[in-house]
């Protein structure tokens, strides 16, 4: 079996969370071990330690993505590899290099796809080959990632899409991605133990699972009047549901009333940063609008929203008085 690592990997709290860290080709790696849990970071690095394919054991890129797919794969993560598959699965790891990735994306760009999905493409690629922990280490190369879009909702754009939407799975949709900030994927998996109407809260995550974007959040009172409507309706234990089955999708029933409403540029992640814009717009602190939206770091969130706060850097410029 071939060499892992340089060293065993120890201990290191980085922003309130435990990180397995290690030396490897003389540079220091790190993965995160998921908890602010000393005792819970132990046992995880000694699964970590003992874990974990050697380069010898995987042959191909598509093997190391299987490993990954059984312990770590979502749906988008699946769909990446669609695409990923005919130009890396064959290959072996060693040969995924920044070369390669510059190809697939000058590939991926002449196919029609835009920046941001190539950029989201190769970082599932990225995770597969890392979670695999291969010795030497494949280089994913990422091209620059794009600058955010910044279409958002005004009040009266989100109250005309929300006439616009003629099925009740569709509003119920579109109410809880404003009011909960939450991912397209993290609402259609909802389900209604997850609704908490006691204590008025929305927990987007899925029991200790800590996934991208999913915070437990406070409902709105007109948030909580359409859940209480679809529960007292409810058929299955999904809280957008159609003809008592989830969803798999929105896309195609958002673009129609979209459409209808006149603004076809508006898709399910516009709802998570029409309701960023609109705290921000509020004067809400970037900290807990960061938290609202499951950000783990609140730079990003300052990096994309400060600039629709009023009052982000007013204590600044009150220094500059004369």
């Amino acid at each position: 079996m071939g060499q892992r690592r340089g060293d065993e990997p120890r201990l290191k709290l980085y922003r309130g969370r435990w990180y397995a860290v290690w030396s490897e080709a003389g540079e220091t790696r790190r993965r995160a071990l998921r908890t602010a849990d000393r005792g819970a970071a132990l046992r995880a690095l000694a699964a970590f330690a003992a874990s974990g394919p050697s380069t010898e054991e995987i042959a191909t890129v598509a093997e190391a993505w299987e490993r990954y797919r059984a312990e770590k794969g979502t749906p988008r993560a699946i769909w990446a590899w669609l695409r990923l598959a005919p130009h890396f699965g064959h290959l072996a790891p060693t040969a995924v290099t920044p070369a390669a990735c510059r190809t697939y994306a000058r590939a991926r760009a002449k196919a029609g796809a835009t920046a941001g999905t190539t950029w989201t493409e190769l970082t599932f690629l990225r995770a597969a080959l890392r979670y695999c922990k291969l010795c030497p280490p494949a280089e994913v190369a990422l091209p620059p990632k794009p600058p955010p879009r910044d279409r958002h909702m005004s009040r009266a754009q989100y109250a005309e899409l929300l006439a616009a939407c003629e099925t009740p799975h569709l509003r119920l949709f579109a109410q809880l991605a404003l009011a909960t900030g939450g991912r397209a994927g993290a609402i259609i998996e909802l389900t209604w133990d997850r609704v908490d109407f006691e204590r008025g809260l929305i927990r987007l995550g899925l029991g200790e699972q800590r996934r991208k974007g999913r915070a437990t959040v406070p409902m709105t009172d007109s948030l909580r009047a359409a859940l209480e409507a679809a529960h007292d309706a409810r058929t299955s234990p999904y809280v957008v549901e159609y003809g008592g089955e989830p969803i798999a999708s929105v896309k195609g029933a958002l673009r129609r009333a979209a459409a209808r409403a006149g603004m076809p540029w508006i898709t399910p992640h516009v709802f998570r940063h029409t309701a960023a814009v609109w705290m921000a717009e509020a004067g809400v602190p970037m900290a807990q609008i960061a938290a609202f939206l499951g950000h783990t770091d609140s730079r990003v969130t300052e990096r994309v929203y400060a600039k629709f706060s009023p009052d982000f850097l007013r204590g600044a410029a009150r220094a500059l008085e004369a």
